[in-house]
């Protein structure tokens, strides 16, 4: 009931959510899209089709200088970016809730060694570190590029979530529970989780994202997972053959597109959640 009322508050939220709900729907579903593409054969495999063809009734994004079907290669890229982005997300963000709410709660000494542990984190360049992993590690997974995303991508989930614990912990709720002998995790779990879950949301959102969008700087300068198409590797192609002076377009539209209206639902989600959430904002956005 709460989310759904939530979804009514907001109608930057709707569209947002909307448009990631379209996505991942069409990305459980992309072997179905690239069967029906086929119609027999494999879009996805070389020689299929002729090279370079130009959108139509028949390929409506065209294909690539292999001979592929674009939009069997869109669909199937739009899934493996939604995994990583999901894997990395979600791994991020259970280290930043972990951290984040027994530094916050503990305090003290705990507090102030996990709080430096973040911040030590926070100053490592992790682009050049992720780089210089996959340049080295050979026959990369969708999983172990996850794993390095979310290794990086932690510490801004837990220092936002260590500041909002700071401020919760004080409250009267917080010192009833503690009056009425409930435990630290029970406190945490029970009462101070429930009040987080916007800050929480916003975070997952946010850490997705940005592994999104590192795979596909990685898959541009043409390192990433292997035996995987993904939207940075669709990008890179497209810069690397020179697409666009072919005027072969659709290679690099496409990826950019979807990556552009993913970062569009994510901000409009961040923004729909702040003017829920947020009093001033919701008196403005009302206004």
């Amino acid at each position: 009931m709460r989310l759904l009322a939530l979804w009514r508050t907001s109608g930057k939220l709707q569209v947002g959510a909307s448009i990631l709900i379209l996505f991942f729907v069409i990305s459980v579903v992309h072997p179905l899209i690239v069967n029906a593409i086929g119609k027999g054969d494999d879009p996805l495999k070389i020689g299929t089709y002729q090279a370079w063809l130009m959108p139509s009734w028949s390929h409506l994004l065209g294909t690539e200088r292999y001979g592929r079907d674009l939009m069997a290669m869109t669909v199937t890229g739009l899934w493996a970016s939604l995994q990583v982005g999901v894997l990395a997300g979600l791994l991020a963000t259970l280290v930043g809730i972990l951290v984040g709410f027994v530094a916050g709660f503990k305090g003290g000494a705990v507090d102030s060694f996990l709080a430096t542990t973040t911040d030590m984190f926070l100053v490592v360049p992790a682009l050049p570190l992720l780089i210089t992993l996959s340049a080295y590690v050979r026959n990369v997974s969708l999983w172990q590029v996850s794993l390095m995303l979310a290794a990086f991508s932690w510490p801004f989930a837990a220092r936002t979530i260590r500041a909002q614990v700071l401020s919760l912990r004080s409250r009267p709720y917080v010192d009833l529970a503690r009056a009425n002998k409930m435990t630290d995790m029970e406190i945490i779990w029970q009462e101070l989780v429930p009040n987080m879950l916007p800050y929480i949301g916003v975070g997952l959102a946010n850490a997705s994202l940005g592994a999104i969008f590192a795979l596909a700087a990685i898959e541009v300068i043409g390192l990433g997972p292997s035996g995987a198409i993904d939207l940075g590797l669709m990008i890179g192609w497209a810069v690397g053959w020179g697409a666009l002076s072919l005027g072969a377009w659709p290679i690099f539209v496409a990826p950019v597109t979807v990556l552009s209206l993913i970062f569009l639902a994510v901000n409009l989600i961040n923004v729909g959640l702040e003017e829920t959430y947020n009093p001033r904002l919701r008196r403005v956005a009302g206004a």
